[in-house]
């Protein structure tokens, strides 16, 4: 056997999918006569054997679970979707396998091929940002659950922040500090005909609403910006905000970064955080947040415990078909100064 050989070459030399050549190997019920035939002629023509790594088409376990994202490896705060993952994988003396497509459909395909070939117990796939994804060809025949994205049909099990919860829990904490015009800076401009492309504009801003009127506070359209999250606009929207003849007591910026850039405005200004103007922010990116003086309160987006769920979710439904389960975790507030 050339030790070269692998399912990638089977599934071109059989005229199929790599998931094809993984249901042939693994005995699945759902290939047809003609496609097993092929494979199987292949696997001969080639001299394939399963490696070591593949011990679990004969009963055993590979130990082995994958996981593919398009930039999270990279990303400060969202790499703690990986180690969520992984601390469960050691607890259950597995291996997590991780691959960063840097948004390239080639790589993740290539990964996809090479899951396929170590015979991964499973999938995580993860995203930057929450967001509806597409999964790279080759993915759906493997257990796979999404991490802080999901399918437009919700076909497949997934964990994603709870947008609503963040926004309402952030409007409150401004609210209970006595607070009663909150400004609020979201992440785009949101277009009436439709649903905003990002689930956390639609959902920050809908908790945010519901927190005002839970409080028979009026929703104040003036009061409410969208940005581009340049720091140029971030600035920009937080003194008009304070130009208005009734300025707001208290700003809701729809991330840490919106939060950065609104102080440094306020502080030209003459203002102080929280004596005059309170900050709220959203995401808890350390480098910011604990920071900023005063420290900044914002809300924690569960990247940890994202990855946590995902992963638990794969372990506790092992060798079972995973049922398309749709979970929303909380995002806690985070209390430091700026309230």
């Amino acid at each position: 056997m050339s030790a070269k050989v692998t399912i990638k070459e089977i599934a071109r030399r059989a005229g199929v999918g790599t998931t094809t050549v993984s249901r042939v190997l693994n005995d699945h019920p759902y290939v047809s006569a003609e496609k097993r035939q092929r494979v199987e002629a292949a696997i001969a023509a080639l001299d394939y054997r399963p490696s070591q790594t593949a011990r679990h088409l004969r009963g055993s376990s590979s130990g082995l679970l994958g996981f593919l994202t398009d930039d999270v490896a990279t990303t400060p705060y969202a790499v703690d979707i990986i180690r969520g993952a992984q601390d469960v994988a050691r607890a259950h003396k597995m291996v997590l396998l991780v691959t960063d497509s840097g948004g390239d459909e080639r790589v993740a395909e290539a990964a996809v091929a090479v899951f396929h070939e170590r015979e991964v117990e499973g999938i995580i796939f993860a995203a930057m940002y929450h967001r509806p994804v597409t999964l790279p060809r080759g993915l759906s025949g493997l257990p796979t659950v999404l991490a802080n994205c999901y399918l437009e049909d919700r076909s497949a099990p997934a964990v994603v922040p709870d947008e609503f919860d963040g926004g309402y829990h952030a409007a409150c904490a401004a609210i209970q500090a006595g607070h009663s015009r909150i400004g609020f800076i979201n992440l785009w401009e949101e277009d009436e005909s439709k649903t905003p492309p990002y689930p956390a504009i639609y959902g920050r801003l809908q908790g945010y609403k519901k927190a005002l009127a839970d409080h028979d506070l009026p929703f104040i359209e003036e009061l409410l910006r969208f940005t581009n999250q340049t720091p140029r606009e971030n600035y920009r929207h937080t003194r008009e905000l304070m130009a208005l003849p009734e300025p707001p007591s208290a700003i809701f910026c729809g991330n840490d970064k919106v939060a950065m850039n609104c102080y440094s405005a306020l502080a030209e200004l003459g203002l102080r955080v929280p004596a005059d103007v309170a900050v709220i922010g959203f995401d808890n990116i350390a480098h910011i947040s604990e920071g900023l003086l005063p420290p900044l309160t914002t809300m924690q987006l569960p990247h940890y415990e994202m990855g946590r769920w995902a992963a638990r979710y794969l372990m506790q439904n092992r060798g079972c078909a995973l049922k398309p389960v749709q979970v929303a975790l909380p995002c806690p507030l985070v209390r430091r100064g700026s309230v």
